[in-house]
C-alpha cells in the first residue's frame, strides 16, 4: 500500500489540500466515474453529508424548515398511519 493522497477540493471557490488513504482515493474515484461527478463534486458531498450528519441543530432546523413548508393541514391518511406506526412501537 502507498502512502495517502493528497487531493485537491474544489467547492464554491475554496481550495484546500488533504491526505487520503489510497483505499479510500480509489473508492471515491471509482464513485465518481460511476455517476459522472467529478472528484470535487464527490468531495464536496461526502463532506457535507459528514457535516449534517454530526450537526443535530442543523438537521433539526432543516426538519422544521420541512414541516413549516408542510404547514399543519389536517390529512386524514397521515393521521390514521401514524397512528398504526405508533400503535407498533413499544414505549
Amino acid at each position: 500500500m502507498h502512502g495517502p493522497r493528497a487531493v485537491v477540493v474544489l467547492a464554491r471557490g475554496m481550495k484546500t489540500v488533504v491526505s487520503i488513504p489510497d483505499e479510500i482515493f480509489k473508492r471515491a474515484e471509482r464513485l465518481a466515474r460511476r455517476h459522472r461527478r467529478s472528484r470535487s463534486e464527490v468531495y464536496a458531498a461526502a463532506l457535507d453529508e459528514y457535516v449534517a450528519r454530526h450537526a443535530p441543530d442543523e438537521v433539526t432546523d432543516t426538519m422544521n424548515r420541512v414541516c413549516d413548508e408542510l404547514g399543519d393541514e389536517n390529512d386524514a391518511f397521515l393521521a390514521a398511519s401514524g397512528r398504526l406506526a405508533l400503535d407498533r412501537v413499544e414505549w
